[in-house]
């Protein structure tokens, strides 16, 4: 048998010419398929991706986040106006409704000399100096205490607050009147008035020259500080913060004093504000205002710039 008829192998045999380009994709129709298919399926996979992330995050059925209360704390403005009528009675706060405003702060506690809310033995010397004195004290300011306490009040609401501290110490004083409607009383009542008038100033004169030299003292810090920071102090600070950190009472570091503030300084205005919110040490939390996060930060702000 010669070489030209023997058989070829099977590895040897070349396919036939139109079968060598020849794909998996044979009709129109699958091509069509194919097409379809390479969209659909990323676009499908990009949708269930982003419903799993979006249901991972959404508040879990129930929730309150998703209540109308909530909704409308979130929504409601930073702040608030408040125009207070001093004509209408009806208006005014409480004894107890002032005392846990602004009083509680330090009377909370008995801090800074202040007689404890209840504490009969640190009110009784207190009481015996009788209803105007006591009232007088608390307009005018006494020791560490500012004038009102550092709140913004009526005389009527701060003889309110005074009575109802006082006889929750052992006190037995009638709440205070408000004045008349229309004020047209009596000549009697009228020359009463200003003789009591008369008096109050008169008072105050004498306790305004009696005065502790540690309130002296404090508001002298506080004005050297503001001096130095070149900012005026927020309202807050004069109203609630003032009345411990301007002296460096009960351990609060003093408004100024570099050597005291040197370890608070390092943990940042964030850290501070969160400290002065949750309350620490004699602290109560919110120095027992109710204030605002923003207000807070913005006075622990003014302390740690003071100290710069």
């Amino acid at each position: 048998m010669s070489d030209d008829a023997r058989p070829t192998p099977a590895n040897d045999r070349q396919p036939p010419e139109d079968a060598v380009h020849e794909g998996p994709i044979k009709t129109p129709k699958q091509l069509v398929l194919a097409v379809l298919f390479a969209f659909v399926v990323p676009i499908t996979v990009i949708i269930l991706l982003a419903t799993f992330v979006s249901t991972a995050t959404r508040p879990a059925a129930g929730s309150d986040g998703l209540q109308a209360e909530a909704i409308g704390q979130r929504l409601q403005p930073v702040g608030a106006v408040t125009v207070k009528d001093v004509s209408d009675v009806s208006s005014m706060k409480t004894g107890e409704q002032v005392y846990a405003g602004q009083c509680v702060a330090c009377h909370g506690a008995g801090v800074a000399g202040a007689p404890k809310f209840g504490d009969t033995a640190a009110w009784a010397p207190r009481i015996g100096q009788g209803y105007d004195t006591l009232l007088l004290h608390a307009l005018k300011g006494k020791g560490a205490m500012g004038p009102q306490g550092g709140g913004d009040y009526s005389d009527l609401e701060v003889g309110r607050a005074v009575v109802f501290m006082a006889n929750k110490g052992g006190a037995r004083f009638d709440e205070p009147k408000a004045p008349a409607a229309g004020g047209g009383g009596s000549g009697d009542e009228t020359a009463a008035a200003t003789a009591s008038a008369n008096e109050a100033a008169t008072a105050a004169a004498a306790a305004m020259a009696n005065k502790p030299a540690v309130s002296v003292v404090a508001n002298a810090a506080a004005g050297s500080a503001a001096t130095t920071a070149g900012t005026a102090p927020p309202a807050l600070y004069g109203q609630v913060c003032g009345a411990c950190h301007g002296a460096g009472v009960a351990g609060a570091p003093k408004l100024g004093d570099k050597a005291a503030w040197s370890a608070r300084v390092p943990q940042g205005v964030d850290a501070l504000t969160a400290s002065a919110i949750k309350g620490k040490g004699a602290m109560p939390p919110r120095g027992g205002s109710a204030a605002s996060d923003a207000d807070i930060k913005a006075v622990v702000a003014y302390m740690v710039n003071a100290v710069k």
